[in-house]
Parts: structure tokens; C-alpha cells; sequence
């Protein structure tokens, strides 16, 4: 990697202009044409009055190495040093027009000193040749990729930190080779298209996760070499695995050796007091409006896409460019130019980022964390959109977690909240994101979100999967969460895979498992993703019961979704359906193996004449408690099933309940003598299980029933 000398005029002419998007090429340390003549070290730094590079080559001795400025540009500084090879660690010393000395990391470094600020370590640069003799063999990936339509495809995205996914025996972090090894098999089995990685750019404070980046440009060392890395990539890639980078270009840390004030005043960040600072983060603002901070910026997303073959980009933070006054009181901001709070440069950046990266890799994907109401996130800058292929849906995440988490007792009440997504769910190409955000800060697991006693929280988890799953949009979850883990995230922990010696946890890793591979082979779940007609309501208002009831479609398939969320149960319910001779049922929560009471055990459910919810035919289901079922339409009368097991008359008797127009029917006298019994019938039968050869009977005990060790299992 590195330019020809003569290429550098024509290099700097376009970095001047905001246009240069390899930079990297350009700028940093590149080893001599003939490696044995040195190290090319330059770096932009208009205000410094002195420039020199210190390192492993010259014992850190400022006044050994001194950079000149280049002939017609005294922005800009180099120096061929002979001394210097691949693998020395070095810094410049950035001496400012004001007499301030600072020690500077290379804004443009490909590998960074191993360790963190934490540890007391300085955070130097290292020369890098970043890995250019690797040998990929991903490309039947790529051209996959490249030719894949991404918004009538399946994708389900696992997103995870790597430094606490899993921990080496010994309990050191994994380096980028063994998690590959480990987690991408992992994925695969589980049913994802898809992981995404909090940054993986060199970082100094281990709780910012990632989002406070010093070096762009290097991969954290905390997991290896560029090499390493690339190896990460490429054993992704064939496994069939894509792997999306989230990237923070909207801001930066304060930490002294990274890009805070480069030459000894702003450069990299807005020169405006009103405009520099994000206070709430503690970081620096960058200035959108300087060509060559663009060309820092954009050459960084062509960087990964290029070097690291990278499949997406997730846009950290887009509100926070967009909006002036952004996390900003009145009076500590500044108006754009016609007195509104639009960053007109941030605008022009992401359009710029998204059209030319877009362009130049037409497989990989942009996807913008933008939590506001800003319209045309996803829709061509030709269009006036910003240009992202998707965003993230914070509207759906919020509104169906404050559902999930409430009672069932006062769910009517907010019963739109899992309503009201659909009426803007094509508005932009979404992502559903339950991200690492969710899991933390006392927020709760999505386990934990989920109100009730034990077994309820795991019938209220997997009836919410049901429900993302089967909800227009793409999927995004945070790793941990198809174990149901009980805690919170903690990035200095791996997750908690002891928990599938449990059988509750490792009975939930089978449900997300088998959910998330019915969602790959389903393309009604997936098809339509962006169109009205791939979604049909059938009972949109049934807010008394908790009980929601609507379609998927591709044109071909027609899946029918049942989820009663509510903590009563409705042996027998109506829902009204198109012409078919039966609905397969395909994923059922309820079933024992993934943890529910079984009570569903038909093989498929005839379509019975009689008017409900709009349709002159309806099937009629059991909905048990907390649980949620998708079957699919077909026009081919099922094979007889002969049981051996019948149910007695009373005891059909007593659970008989029946429901029309989508409703449960029947007078409440009944309904609470059905239900009585039932709990009756359950308790008994609990305590049966609890005498046979067990002692206790408390409810604890019967917790620790519930969570009996089955053995290991995926993750182990």
C-alpha cells in the first residue's frame, strides 16, 4: 500500500478537495518502494511550527527525525527515514505556532501499541504494511454479495462485542483468529446472516465499548494484528457470513494523543465553541464542513470496505451530525445559515460517504443509527435523501419493549404500541434493533424485561421473538439474548453459557434456533419487507384480550401469525383466513421441547366455513397464555392422524371456551370458571411431578425444578 512520489501532488490536490477517499494511500507510514530505503512518514498539520517522529528507530529522540514541509504545501509534512521498518512503534511531536509540544498518534496508523489507556500504556502507532500479503479467498462471497438484492433477502443480524462474546479458558480476551473459529460456526448453526460489531477501530477506554476511537485507521490490538483480522473476515465470509462494522465518524475522545487539537488547535473538530463539543459524551464534534476531514472520513469507510473486505457499515450516531442542536440547550448552539438546527455539512457528508461508497462497493450496505423523525434516511441523495440503504427502527424497539415489559393486566391500554409501527413501517427500509443499548445501564436482559414468576418470563421472551420476527423489517439482536441471560451486559465479562446446562436457557437457544431458521427459509417473512402487501392485518383491535392476529405474504406463501399476550388462556379462538383447505403449523411456542406446556398438538388446523374478522372462513386455535404460533396456509386437505391418547369429555368440557370475530366469547362466569378449573388441573398436576421422588414444595423449589440441569449445549 503507498503512493509513487509522483502520484503525490495529484494525492494532496484531491485531499484538499474533500475528494480523496484513499488517502490512506497517501497519508500515515508507507515503507519505501524498495523496503530497505525506510519508512515515508507524512501527516497534515497546517498550524504546527515543527514536526518530528519519535520511536523504537531512533530510542524516542525528538530531535533525531524531523519532518519538512513539502515544497508547495506547508500544510502538509514528510520524511523518507531510513531507520525506521515494519513492526516499530512511533509517534510524532507536534510543536504548535503557539510553543505547545504535544505527542501525537498517526491519525492515519494501521496498528497500534498493544493495551489501553487503563493500563497506563501510551497508545503509540506501529509501522504496518497492513497485512497486503494476505491471501483472501472470499471471493465467491463477494460475488454473491455484490449481485444479492438486499431488501427481498433474509437478514438476521447477531450483534456483539468481541472482547466479551467469550473468554479463553484462562479468562484472557480471544484473539481475532480463535473467536473466528469459535463464533462464526456458532452464528452459522444459529440461523444468522449477519453479525455486527461494535467498533473494532483502536480504542483507549475499555468502558466506551468502542465508540471512542482514537485510531481509525487500526484495528484494535486488543485482538490481534491487521493480519488477524483479516483472517476474521475472511473465514466469515466463507461460511456464508456477513460481517457489518459499526462506525462512530461523529465524533471523537478528548485523550491526548489522538486527534483533539492536532496541530495545537482545532482540526480535526468544529473550530466553533457552539458547534465543537458533544458535552453529554465528554467528545469532540468533527467539522463536516472542512474538505479534509471528508477525505479523512470517507477514505476511512473506503479503507474498511477495501482492505478489510467489509459488507456494511452502521453509522453510529447519525442524529447527532444531523441536528445543531443535538443534546444542546437554547443558547448553546448556533444556527445554520438559515436560522434552522440542520447541519447542512453533515447532510452533504453522509450523502457523499453513502453515494460514493455505495458506488464503488456495490455489496455493501450503509445502515444509520438515527433515532429521530428525519425523513428519507434510506431514500437516494438524487431523491434528497441521505442515502443509507437501511435505519435503524427505534421507534418499533422502543414501543415494543414498554409493551413487553408492562403487565399483561394493563396491556389493553396500550395496545397500540405494537400497532402503531405499521402505519410507517415503508416509510424508510428497516432494521428492528434490540442492540446492546437495551441491555444495559439498569435497562435489564430481555429476559428480565419480561414481567411475571420464572416460566413467565421465558413464555413472554419467546412470544416477543415471534413477534420481531414476523414484523416487517430486517433483525437485529444482541448477542446473549438467544440464552436468555438473566443479567445485564458487562463488556469485562463473557456471557454467561453456563446457562445452558439449565433447561429453561438451553430450551430457549433451540426455539431462537429453529425461529431463526424458519425466518431463512420463509421468504413470506421476508419478501415484502418493503411493501404494503406483504403485510395483513386480520385483527388489529382486539385490545381486551391481548390478542394480535395478521399475515406475511410473498404472493405465493401466505403465513398466518397468532399471539395472545395476555395471562389467560383461550382454548379455543377464531381467526378468520383466506380460502385454504388448512393452516401447518410451524413454529408454536408453546411446544415442550422449547420450553412451553404442549398443550397444542395438532398437525395442522382445517379452514371451517363460518363468517370472522372479515373472511367467510376461519380456523379456530388454541391460545395458550403468554404464546404466540405462525402456520401457514394450504390448499391440500392433510393426511388423517389417528391418536392413541384421548381426551375425556370432561375435561374438553372444562376447558371449552370458543371466540368469534377474533374475540373469546362466552359470559364472564364461565370464562372464570374455565380458567379456575384449568389452574385447578395444572396445580394438581404440578404437585404430582413435585411427589414423584422430589422433596420441597415451595415456589423456589419449583423454580429450581424448572431450571433442571439438560446437559450442554450450543455455545458450550
Amino acid at each position: 500500500m503507498g503512493v509513487n512520489q509522483s502520484d503525490v501532488s495529484y494525492q494532496r490536490y484531491l485531499y484538499h478537495q474533500g475528494r480523496n477517499y484513499r488517502s490512506y494511500e497517501f497519508l500515515g507510514a508507507h515503507p519505501a518502494e524498495d523496503p530497505a530505503d525506510g519508512v515515508w512518514f507524512r501527516v497534515w498539520a497546517p498550524r504546527t511550527e515543527r514536526v518530528a517522529v519519535v520511536g523504537d528507530f531512533n530510542d524516542w529522540d525528538p530531535e533525531a527525525d524531523v519532518l519538512e514541509q513539502m515544497e508547495d504545501d506547508s500544510s502538509m509534512w514528510e520524511l523518507l527515514c531510513r531507520k525506521a521498518k515494519i513492526g516499530d512503534l512511533y509517534k510524532y511531536v507536534v510543536t504548535s505556532d503557539t510553543g505547545k509540544e504535544v505527542y501525537k498518534a498517526d491519525p492515519y496508523a494501521f496498528e497500534s501499541e498493544k493495551g489501553t489507556v487503563d493500563e497506563g500504556h501510551l497508545m503509540a502507532s506501529r509501522i504496518s504494511s497492513c497485512a497486503e500479503d494476505f491471501s483472501w479467498d472470499d471471493q465467491e462471497w463477494l460475488n454473491h454479495r455484490d449481485h444479492e438484492n438486499h431488501y427481498e433477502s433474509p437478514m438476521n443480524i447477531y450483534e456483539l462485542h468481541l472482547g466479551s462474546w467469550k473468554h479463553n479458558p484462562d479468562g484472557t480476551v480471544m484473539n481475532y483468529r480463535k473467536i473466528a473459529q469459535e463464533l462464526i460456526p456458532y452464528v452459522e448453526r444459529m440461523g444468522y446472516t449477519h453479525i455486527e460489531l461494535l467498533p473494532v477501530m483502536e480504542y483507549p477506554y475499555e468502558g466506551s465499548w468502542g465508540y471512542q476511537i482514537t485510531g481509525y485507521y487500526s484495528v484494535t490490538s486488543r485482538y490481534g494484528t491487521p493480519e488477524d483480522f483479516k483472517y476474521f473476515m475472511n473465514y466469515a465470509h466463507r461460511h456464508g457470513i456477513g460481517v457489518i462494522l459499526d462506525w462512530v465518524p461523529a465524533h471523537f475522545p478528548k485523550d491526548a494523543h489522538g486527534l483533539i487539537e492536532f496541530d495545537g488547535h482545532p482540526l480535526y473538530e468544529d473550530s466553533d465553541p457552539l458547534r465543537m463539543e458533544h458535552k453529554g459524551w465528554g467528545t469532540r464534534a468533527f467539522d463536516f464542513g472542512r474538505p479534509e476531514v471528508l477525505s479523512f472520513l470517507i477514505s476511512n469507510a473506503f479503507f474498511y470496505c477495501e482492505e478489510y473486505h467489509a459488507d456494511g457499515l452502521r453509522v453510529d450516531a447519525v442524529a447527532a451530525m444531523l441536528y445543531l442542536d443535538y443534546d444542546r440547550e437554547p443558547g448553546e448552539w448556533r444556527p445554520n445559515k438559515d436560522g434552522g438546527n440542520k447541519n447542512y455539512e453533515a447532510i452533504h457528508f453522509l450523502q457523499e460517504m453513502n453515494r460514493d461508497v455505495l458506488t464503488n462497493y456495490p455489496g455493501v450496505i450503509t445502515i444509520a443509527e438515527e433515532s429521530t423523525a428525519w425523513p428519507n434516511v434510506t431514500k437516494p441523495p438524487r431523491d434528497g435523501g441521505l442515502g443509507f440503504n437501511f435505519k435503524w427502527n427505534m421507534g418499533w424497539m422502543n414501543d415494543t419493549l414498554s409493551y413487553f415489559s408492562t403487565d399483561p393486566i394493563y396491556r389493553a391500554g396500550i395496545h397500540n404500541k405494537l400497532t402503531f409501527s405499521i402505519t410507517y413501517a415503508y416509510s424508510e427500509n428497516y432494521i428492528l434493533p434490540v442492540s446492546h443499548d437495551e441491555v444495559v445501564h439498569g435497562k435489564c436482559s430481555l429476559l428480565n424485561k419480561m414481567p411475571g414468576e420464572y416460566d413467565e418470563k421465558f413464555d413472554g421472551l419467546r412470544s416477543f421473538y415471534i413477534y420481531m420476527m414476523t414484523h416487517p423489517g430486517k433483525k437485529l439482536i444482541f448477542m446473549g439474548q438467544e440464552i436468555a441471560q438473566f443479567i445485564e451486559w458487562d463488556e469485562k465479562k463473557e456471557l454467561d453459557w453456563m446457562l445452558l446446562d439449565y433447561e429453561k436457557h438451553h430450551k430457549m437457544q433451540i426455539f431462537v434456533r429453529e425461529l431463526n431458521h424458519y425466518y431463512l427459509d420463509s421468504p413470506a417473512l421476508w419478501k415484502r419487507d418493503d411493501s404494503f402487501e406483504g403485510f395483513i392485518w386480520i385483527d388489529a383491535d382486539n385490545a381486551p384480550d391481548n390478542v394480535f392476529t395478521y399475515m406475511r405474504t410473498d404472493g405465493k406463501t401466505t403465513a398466518v401469525i397468532a399471539l395472545n399476550l395476555s395471562g389467560r388462556d383461550f382454548p379455543v379462538y377464531n381467526v378468520g383466513v383466506p380460502k385454504a383447505a388448512c393452516a401447518l403449523p410451524k413454529i408454536d411456542s408453546d411446544m415442550v421441547r422449547f420450553g412451553g406446556t404442549g398443550s397444542r398438538r395438532k398437525r395442522s388446523y382445517p379452514v371451517k366455513k363460518g363468517a370472522c374478522n372479515g373472511y367467510d372462513q376461519h380456523i379456530e386455535l388454541s391460545l395458550p397464555a403468554r404464546s404466540g404460533m405462525i402456520l401457514e396456509l394450504s390448499d391440500e386437505k392433510p393426511a388423517v392422524h389417528h391418536r392413541s391418547t384421548k381426551r375425556t369429555a370432561s375435561k374438553a368440557a372444562a376447558v371449552k371456551k370458543t371466540a368469534s370475530s377474533g374475540k373469546a366469547a362466552g359470559s364472564t362466569e364461565k370464562k372464570t370458571s374455565a380458567v379456575k378449573k384449568a389452574s385447578a388441573e395444572k396445580k394438581v398436576s404440578a404437585e404430582k411431578k413435585a411427589s414423584a421422588g422430589k422433596k420441597g414444595t415451595s415456589k423456589t423449589r419449583r423454580k429450581s425444578a424448572s431450571a433442571k440441569k439438560s446437559g450442554s449445549g450450543d455455545g458450550k
